[in-house]
């Protein structure tokens, strides 16, 4: 049992102490990911790493007790509250701009190392909400390889998958999301 697994149970179990401990262990993996991701985007963006590793990780710990069974299970709801951190941004942007429609994404010349434009981030992920109704699974690979920027290697470690069933989900999921924003255009 790894380190992160141990203090995320101790978090469970009502230990205060724990949440102090846990940012140490997590932040350079979370700051890499976000500077990734952050790497690709428009010139003159305002948002760094570091502030969307902070606001992500005051998203996971803030409010209700929060409750991680693994390091995996971490992980995800770590790229789900970044997701939803440049979904935010997108929105608000797009209410900044005028006129504008929304662009067919190609998901087969998708590069997972850079965001997509504005608009296509939203119909991606108004496509993945549904998604994730119909298979949460699937839903979370695409979210760790989109949004975390993880391998499906990395992504099949963190859900508890084998490499093969990961990359079986992300084939249908590529297929499944091409066909729902196709709809959405």
């Amino acid at each position: 049992m790894s380190e992160v697994t141990r203090i995320l149970e101790a978090i469970g179990d009502g230990d205060s102490t724990a949440l102090e401990r846990l940012l140490p262990l997590v932040y350079d993996e979370l700051r890499q990911l976000a500077a990734a991701k952050l790497s690709h985007e428009a010139p003159g963006q305002t948002l760094q790493a570091t502030a969307l590793v902070h606001e992500a990780y005051l998203r996971l710990i803030g409010g209700a007790e929060p409750r991680f069974q693994t390091r995996g299970h971490f992980f995800t709801a770590a790229a789900e509250a970044m997701r939803r951190i440049l979904i935010d941004r997108a929105r608000t942007r797009g209410r900044q701009k005028r006129g504008g429609g929304a662009r067919r994404l190609e998901l087969n010349d998708l590069d997972l190392a850079s965001p997509p434009p504005d608009d296509d981030l939203l119909a991606l992920d108004e496509a993945l909400s549904k998604l994730e109704a119909e298979d949460p699974v699937k839903a979370n690979l695409v979210k760790l390889r989109f949004f975390a920027g993880l391998t499906v290697e990395q992504a099949a470690t963190a859900l508890g998958i084998s490499r093969a069933t990961a990359d079986r989900y992300w084939s249908f999921a590529r297929a499944w999301l091409f066909h729902e924003i196709g709809e959405i255009d």
